[in-house]
């Protein structure tokens, strides 16, 4: 079969995000999710310009190279998402003002410096006074030989002084101090309304405070905000230790080149010119106009207000009854499997599972991989505590976890001054793995727990990512977990697994042989199918071998949240959606028909050359039946949702999927009442 046309992973990114700006637009959404998903949207975008449009830039200087490497010229990608970035600009400032209005009707108004009345002027004077200035440090950038270095994704106000008698303005620059007071601030308001003002405003307002010592004739401020190449260059050097070498590409990356901005579109021309040359981009490139305020995702900290609780609500999270009422935890998985599915189920089970293990005397050591953690980990405090009680404690913490990485250092210092023994990944291969290994004594036997997760050991994001944890003592995974760690230690040992599927050794080659047994079973006209839920499909040979089967008559359903290159139009039997809702989608399954005996996987990894080739990645076989089922139906439930799935189509249009069915099927919703449900029989 000839190589498929695909579809640039970048660009349907940006459909992704698109998506997620529906979910601001949807009115069927409480008003404080609409905001959140405001956020979502800005933050996603923000990371996506440091990462992906970074390295596009990067490889545009390859010339041919880069169209072997993608499959497509990165500067026409760079131009497609230029055009398509403005546009979503376009959309997103038309939902910002359709939310303003509606929180008008809720009695919420946001209001700046020229709508203030006398009371609020006090107030706003006051706070200013009392807490904003001293936060302040305009940088005068008429002042300075060299143009100052800026933080990355900070938003900044962007002034404008002209002085009597002086025909040239001056610019200063004032970064907003998000990180040390909030972005919204409750000020006084009457009429049994509520008043919010951002931080910008305030600034706004203190302006002739700040530049007090000038003659001033007048002052205006135009807010701005920075996007750099957040890649690390880590070079070779043997003499350094690898947390030295992460700490020198950390620094650079502060210094590194800008690659979008962002600007008040009412900003003078000669004033964005002025940034343009310093920052030395040029004007068609990657430069943003936006409306008053930037960095949308500080909507995800707005506040709470009574009339915002009104709509439709997920079941709360629950303990399973299996592990409720202080039972023995270990006790309960020699019985039989367990699988958490978060955020329905809580993460605190887990978290319970290490602090058990942290004092139970026949618990004989701990290893775990760590590879992004909550800001305050009760899983780090677990690990601490079974150090303390003589526990052997290991932790495999992956350095280069994007964006964590000092925290992930900072951590690696202090599980190490408690004794726990720590293994910073291995060369050229990032663990993404997600597995824990709990070695205990139960009547004079070892016995090996084992925790396999589709997601990070993370408290916050376990509230709002889907994820499933697998608590099993089946031996045929936990001997093949202990061969894994015995590699994070000896990385010349190469394991071979006959149950875990682990990457990069034998991902690609088993998932091909897997589909591959289902197109022998369509052309034997007996019943196939492949069903997949990832987070990303975009590596070329796995979306020819998906292709090849929907071709060949296997019954194919595809569930992508994120980027997805593949081209479904006109392929019978392929189905491919994505659900954006109030939860992330993270959990990963692989099930295949297997000639009548299922197969059925958990998985940490998604279909990206990188996951398949340069990480090491687990894809976990589900031998309970009951749970093989159980998420089977939660598959079936995600296929089924005509609320908030889109079709994923050539073109990207994200059309919702509809089906005949005239019941609603909200696909999160009814998750959470099956678990709940299941849990009760």
């Amino acid at each position: 079969m000839d190589t498929p046309q695909i579809i640039p992973k970048e660009i349907s990114w940006m459909a992704f995000n698109a998506k997620v700006l529906q979910e601001a637009t949807d009115s069927g959404n409480p008003i404080l999710d609409r905001l959140h998903f405001l956020g979502i949207y800005s933050n996603n975008l923000d990371e996506f310009y440091r990462v992906r449009m970074a390295t596009l830039h990067r490889l545009s200087h390859l010339g041919k190279k880069a169209y072997d490497i993608l499959g497509y010229h990165p500067q026409v990608v760079i131009e497609q998402i230029h055009q398509i970035a403005i546009k979503q600009q376009s959309e997103f400032a038309k939902v910002y003002d359709d939310l303003i209005n509606h929180l008008k009707n809720l009695g919420v108004d946001i209001i700046n410096v020229e709508k203030l009345d006398e009371e609020q002027k006090e107030f706003v004077n006051k706070y200013f006074t009392s807490k904003v200035q001293a936060q302040l440090m305009p940088i005068m950038l008429s002042q300075t030989q060299n143009f100052p270095k800026l933080q990355d994704n900070v938003v900044y106000l962007a002034v404008e002084i002209i002085k009597h008698y002086k025909t040239t303005p001056e610019y200063s620059l004032i970064e907003i101090p998000t990180n040390k007071l909030p972005r919204f601030i409750i000020i006084p308001s009457t009429n049994n309304r509520t008043a919010i003002m951002f931080l910008d405003d305030i600034i706004r307002y203190g302006l002739s405070l700040i530049f007090k010592t000038f003659d001033i004739k007048e002052l205006s401020a135009y807010t701005i905000k920075f996007t750099k190449d957040a890649e690390l260059d880590i070079k070779d050097d043997v003499s350094e230790t690898y947390s030295d070498k992460l700490l020198q590409s950390l620094k650079k990356r502060k210094d590194a080149d800008a690659v979008r901005l962002i600007y008040d579109k009412k900003m003078p021309k000669s004033m964005l010119l002025f940034f343009l040359k310093k920052l030395k981009l040029k004007q068609n490139e990657n430069i943003i106009p936006g409306g008053r305020y930037h960095n949308f995702k500080d909507f995800l900290q707005f506040p709470h207000i009574d009339t915002f609780n009104a709509g439709l609500q997920i079941k709360k999270t629950f303990v399973p009854k299996i592990l409720e009422n202080n039972a023995n935890i270990f006790n309960q998985i020699d019985k039989k499997d367990i699988l958490l599915y978060l955020p329905y189920n809580k993460f605190a089970s887990f978290i319970e599972m290490l602090r058990d293990a942290s004092i139970d005397p026949n618990v004989k050591s701990i290893k775990i991989t760590l590879y992004r953690l909550a800001k305050n980990s009760g899983v780090i405090d677990a690990l601490i505590n079974a150090a303390r009680n003589g526990k052997e404690v290991t932790a495999v913490i992956e350095l280069q976890a994007r964006f964590d990485e000092e925290a992930n250092l900072h951590w690696s210092e202090i599980l190490k001054e408690e004794g726990v023994k720590i293994i910073h990944g291995i060369p050229k291969l990032k663990i993404h793995a997600k597995a824990c290994l709990i070695e205990r004594v139960s009547k004079q036997k070892k016995v090996l727990y084992a925790i396999i997760s589709t997601g990070n050991f993370n408290e916050s994001t376990s509230k709002i990512y889907t994820d499933a944890l697998l608590f099993t003592s089946n031996p045929k995974i936990t001997r093949e977990i202990c061969k894994l760690f015995h590699f994070f230690t000896k990385n010349f040992d190469v394991p071979s697994f006959n149950h875990l599927i682990v990457s990069p050794f034998d991902i690609r080659r088993k998932l091909k042989k897997m589909i591959y047994f289902e197109i022998e079973q369509a052309q034997k006209k007996k019943p196939a199918f492949i069903y997949i839920k990832v987070n990303n499909l975009v590596d070329n040979e796995v979306i020819q071998w998906i292709t090849e089967a929907a071709l060949s008559g296997v019954k194919v359903i595809l569930l992508i949240r994120g980027m997805n290159a593949i081209k479904p139009d006109g392929i019978k039997g392929l189905e491919v959606r994505c659900v954006i809702d109030k939860y992330l989608e993270h959990s990963r399954f692989f099930i295949f028909a297997n000639a009548g005996q299922k197969r059925v996987f958990i998985a940490s990894s998604d279909l990206m050359t990188r996951s398949l080739d340069r990480r090491v990645e687990i894809i976990c076989p589900i031998y309970d039946t009951q749970i093989q089922k159980n998420i089977l139906d939660i598959f079936n439930i995600h296929a089924s949702d005509n609320v908030k799935a889109r079709i994923h189509d050539n073109n990207l249009q994200n059309k919702y999927y509809k089906t005949k069915n005239s019941k609603p099927i909200r696909s999160q919703f009814e998750i959470a009442n099956y678990l709940y449900e299941l849990d009760l029989k």
